[in-house]
């Protein structure tokens, strides 16, 4: 095997999970709150997409891949840009054009929506990635619980009304369960707090405690998997033309 398994516990390692992933030399550390997924590491994830996707292919979401480098006009559109403050990564390429590293998707849904779903007819419509994410964490901790570059899958769905977005929002919901189900975790689901992609109702899924982990009750420090978000908000323009946006999953997708 290529990585070496660790006899004592690392000292930048706080929680059980961050301990064990290193001793077990499943990740090293590359630089704070960014991770080399080692041999051991990988084969574990591509046996967790596995589940994922099969269960989001048996809800009737269609996988695609977005863009990790993004165009910043659409996010300053939605205003977006300047509320996610210096959570962001920001970068020019060499003509001066601006872009951000991708911390979500929205705003790439709702432009894809716009052309490829003219008609309020085409919905309802849901679609995922397995990709990338990257958020300048101030202070990344606990491993890959919270780190400045980690792998997700977001799904987004488009609907024609708030009735229907609750219907994908439970059918998000119900994907969820089964992948917890039979990847065989202890979980529990809590309200949380939306953060910078808004929204209305939202919850998170989180790991019960350890002895040296915070308590569940501190989302934003317990082991979280996921989280869905239902945010019932209309498209600009006119509503025959355009989807009003359902469920993300683990976001709400918001329409610009």
């Amino acid at each position: 095997m290529f990585a070496r398994t660790l006899r004592d516990d690392p000292a930048e390692a706080e929680v059980a999970s961050h301990r064990l992933l290193l001793r077990a030399a499943f990740i090293r550390k590359t630089a704070a709150g960014i991770y080399t997924t080692m041999p051991l590491g990988l084969r574990t994830t591509a046996k967790i997409e596995r589940v994922v996707r099969e269960e989001m292919d048996a809800a009737g979401s269609q996988e695609l891949r977005m863009p990790i480098v993004l165009p910043a006009e659409p996010w300053r559109a939605t205003g977006r840009y300047d509320a996610y403050g210096d959570l962001m990564f920001r970068l020019e390429d060499r003509h001066g054009r601006e872009f951000v590293l991708g911390p979500t998707q929205e705003e790439v849904v709702a432009e894809l929506a716009q052309h490829e779903l003219p008609s309020y007819r085409d919905l309802p419509s849901n679609v995922y990635q397995v990709e990338w994410k990257y958020r300048d964490e101030f202070r990344p901790r606990y491993g890959l619980l919270r780190g400045r570059e980690f792998l997700m899958k977001d799904a987004y769905s488009l609907d024609r009304d708030e009735v229907g977005m609750a219907e994908s929002y439970q059918v998000m919901y119900d994907a969820y369960v089964k992948v917890f189900d039979r990847l065989g975790l202890d979980y529990v689901t809590v309200e949380a707090d939306p953060g910078q992609i808004g929204g209305g109702e939202c919850r998170n899924a989180v790991g019960p405690p350890s002895r040296t982990s915070p308590p569940a009750s501190a989302a934003p420090s317990s082991s979280r998997w996921w989280w869905l978000r239902s945010t019932p908000r209309s498209a600009r323009g006119s509503t025959s033309t355009r989807p009003t946006c359902g469920t993300r999953s683990p976001a709400r997708a918001h329409c610009p």
